[in-house]
């Protein structure tokens, strides 16, 4: 009968223990659940960020920008949107005003308004690049390169660019998406343009060669001519002075004269009349 109590306290003793282990198991995880759920219902908001607060997944309308945000664990949860000035790069296929291929890469920078991001989530969502952005773009590339020819579109890239941005800023901002400034960061043609157009240059660097060429070859007739007319008049003034000043003959005469006297001469008359 002992051994049957001792036994029987033995068992008690082990159920006790592991129910307290039990215990003790429930009130850890109960612990750190309560913990999970009280850090999970705040969190922080970087400078850049806005906080969109859902309720069973509907948009609230209420927005956070601050540093700290709260939320009923559960029931409500946070969409971030960067508002910061982000960049998207699209290319497009289109055609010059004459008729020419043209790809064209553009670059556009673009902030959302801080102030209605809610209204962005809860109408176009977080793909708004793949919805609003990138269409808009492609429109307005192919109704920008259509107004001008495909020499224009080097010579007037300027111009291109502000036709663009003005495009994409009457397509983006009723939606609240601010154009920051759109970049155009290539042109591309067709081989048969290119190669026009390289035909066209090397025409235009022979020509403007041939041109110079012959301005200097005009140049060197005019001095040529110019040379002449001069030496004409100053033969001219030789002739006069010569005619009117026979002395210069005799002292032109004297200068070339070495003052030597020849030794022989070819008769008995003395080579120079001492009287």
């Amino acid at each position: 009968m002992a051994t049957y109590n001792s036994w029987a306290s033995f068992i008690n003793e082990i159920k006790a223990k592991i129910k307290s282990f039990f215990k003790w198991v429930v009130f850890v995880i109960l612990f750190f659940m309560i913990l999970w759920v009280f850090f999970g219902s705040f969190g922080t908001i970087k400078a850049w960020e806005k906080w969109i607060l859902l309720r069973f997944w509907a948009v609230t309308g209420q927005t956070y920008n601050d540093w700290l945000y709260f939320k009923i664990p559960y029931i409500d949860d946070m969409i971030i949107m960067n508002v910061r000035v982000l960049k998207e790069q699209v290319d497009a296929n289109s055609a010059s005003k004459d008729l020419q291929t043209v790809n064209t890469v553009v670059a556009l920078n673009f902030h959302l308004n801080a102030e209605k991001v809610g209204v962005i989530y809860k109408e176009v969502g977080l793909d708004y690049k793949e919805k609003l952005i990138d269409p808009a773009i492609q429109e307005s590339i192919k109704a920008s390169t259509a107004k001008f020819t495909a020499e224009e579109l080097i010579t007037k890239r300027e111009e291109v660019k502000d036709m663009m941005k003005e495009l994409l800023k009457k397509k983006l901002t009723p939606r609240f998406i601010v154009v920051d400034d759109v970049n155009i960061v290539n042109f591309n043609f067709s081989e048969s343009f290119n190669r026009a157009i390289e035909e066209k240059v090397t025409a235009e660097q022979e020509a403007l060669a041939a041109k110079n060429k012959l301005e200097r070859i005009k140049f060197e007739a005019e001095q040529a001519v110019a040379a002449s007319k001069w030496k004409a008049e100053a033969s001219r003034i030789e002739a006069e002075a010569l005619k009117s000043n026979p002395e210069i003959l005799e002292l032109r005469a004297l200068e070339k004269w070495n003052w030597v006297l020849p030794q022989v001469t070819g008769s008995n008359t003395p080579f120079v009349n001492i009287k």
